[in-house]
C-alpha cells in the first residue's frame, strides 16, 4: 500500500503533470487516505496496470527533492 502525505503529493503531481502533459486537474485530485482511489483513477486514464503507478510514484516521492522526472 502506497501512502502519501500532502507535501510528497505537491511534487509528485507536478512531476506527473510535466511527463503526462494530458491530466488535468481533476486527474491529479487528492485527498491523504485515498490513495487507491488515486491510483485507479490514474491507471485508467493512463492505460496502465496499478503496479506501474504505484511504481512511477514511489520514485517521484523516494527523492522528493529531485527534478528528475
Amino acid at each position: 500500500m502506497l501512502k502519501i502525505n500532502e507535501e510528497q503529493w505537491l511534487v509528485a503531481k507536478e512531476k506527473l503533470r510535466r511527463k503526462y502533459n494530458h491530466l488535468s486537474d481533476k486527474d491529479l485530485a487528492f485527498q491523504a487516505g485515498e490513495e487507491d482511489k488515486l491510483i485507479h483513477k490514474l491507471a485508467s486514464r493512463l492505460r496502465r496496470k496499478p503496479s506501474y503507478i504505484i511504481f512511477t510514484i514511489g520514485k517521484e516521492i523516494q527523492d522528493i527533492n529531485s527534478n528528475r522526472l
